[in-house]
């Protein structure tokens, strides 16, 4: 049986891992006959967002990888505890983490970074030439992951678009229910939360990019 690593950032759209698009990735690689086992990295989140009210919480401090537990049922590990031999391929669910927690690219989009500890397990799959997904917000890390020229979408945020095609990514405009694949790279992305509105809408993109990145597994 196949199994998937899929990267969490926290707990909640604004500030950690979209929920919506992390369990519609969990479920559609189950329903896909496969595994798969979720991993954060043990760090503080960037800062704590009020979803009620869209408010930061200057006060309270939240760990990534705690958060993550939320979603995972408490079934997560400590990225620093990951083995890429143990791993067919990878999916990196969005939210607004994926760009606050995984990278800075939210604070610092001109000269943003990825996490080390991230970049270093995004790479190994580059390295292995193994297949990875990554939805909504989550590809603005590919660029800094895969090098110039590697294609990918973000949905057709124009802003967004620029500042990704500035350190060397090569966009692609994607509608919500459809996938942007770089077949040399093995890499899938989908535009899900940054264009959806519904649940079914997410779930369209999520679902081919699941069955995309199965499929290259063979």
């Amino acid at each position: 049986m196949k199994n998937i690593a899929v990267m969490l950032s926290g707990c909640g759209v604004y500030d950690g891992s979209e929920i919506h698009e992390a369990v519609l990735t969990l479920l559609a690689i189950e329903q896909a006959g496969a595994k798969y086992r979720c991993f954060a990295p043990n760090i503080n989140q960037h800062h704590v967002i009020n979803h009620l009210t869209g408010e930061v919480m200057p006060e309270e401090q939240r760990n990534v990888l705690v958060e993550s537990a939320r979603i995972a049922r408490g079934d997560v590990e400590d990225l620093s505890e990951f083995y890429i031999d143990e791993f067919d391929a990878l999916i990196v669910p969005g939210g607004f983490g994926a760009a606050k927690n995984l990278s800075d690219f939210a604070i610092n989009a001109e000269a943003f970074k990825v996490n080390e500890q991230v970049m270093a397990v995004c790479q190994a799959f580059v390295k292995a030439n193994k297949p990875a997904g990554y939805m909504c917000i989550a590809p603005v890390m590919i660029p800094l992951i895969y090098g110039e020229n590697v294609q990918a979408t973000i949905g057709h945020d124009i802003g967004i678009a620029k500042a990704l095609i500035d350190v060397g990514l090569a966009h692609r405009d994607c509608a919500v229910d459809d996938i942007v694949v770089d077949t040399s790279r093995k890499l899938v992305s989908t535009p899900a939360y940054m264009l959806a509105t519904t649940l079914t809408e997410a779930a369209s993109g999520i679902n081919k990019l699941v069955a995309k990145v199965i499929k290259m597994m063979d």
